[in-house]
């Protein structure tokens, strides 16, 4: 069974996370947010360096790595903060919340087991009618689906 300690957090977590989810499918500037922002302020690379205590050089190199993915999370933030800027940080799901990713997932593994078992069901003329899919569905996940179950390989 699927724990409801475990959905009772997802559902928490989906929630706090509906604050960032308009933000999907939004690409940082081409030159990156530290480079875009300095920018517009008017802070030269010089300025911005020396209210980090860096060389320039150093700040280029920054702005270079965030802008091609490969700043480290401590680095962006502190140089948010150079910027008088806060680094906002999240994961979201690519699609769906936390709780619709579960579901589908267990879904997914009733549908390949119940899948067997109607095959196993047909070669005895025994299978089972399709309008009651969902039904069985439901109570597989409710009966056999544990958390540890869901990632564990593939659902078949």
């Amino acid at each position: 069974m699927l724990s409801v300690k475990r959905r009772q957090a997802r559902r928490a977590l989906d929630k706090h996370l509906d604050a960032y989810r308009s933000l999907l499918g939004t690409s940082p500037p081409a030159k990156g947010w530290l480079r875009s922002i300095r920018d517009a302020i008017g802070m030269t690379a010089q300025q911005y360096a020396s209210r980090r205590g860096v060389a320039s050089q150093s700040m280029e190199d920054l702005e270079k790595s965030e802008a091609a993915g490969t700043i480290t999370i401590n680095s962006l933030r502190r140089a948010a903060e150079a910027l008088d800027c806060q680094l906002v940080y999240a994961i979201l799901p690519a699609t769906g919340g936390l709780e619709q990713m579960v579901a589908s997932r267990a879904r997914e593994i009733a549908l390949s087991a119940l899948k067997r078992i109607n095959q196993t069901m047909l070669l005895e003329d025994q299978a089972l009618p399709p309008e009651s899919l969902e039904a069985q569905i439901a109570d597989y996940i409710e009966s056999h689906v544990r958390d540890g179950d869901l990632w564990r390989g593939n659902a078949s």
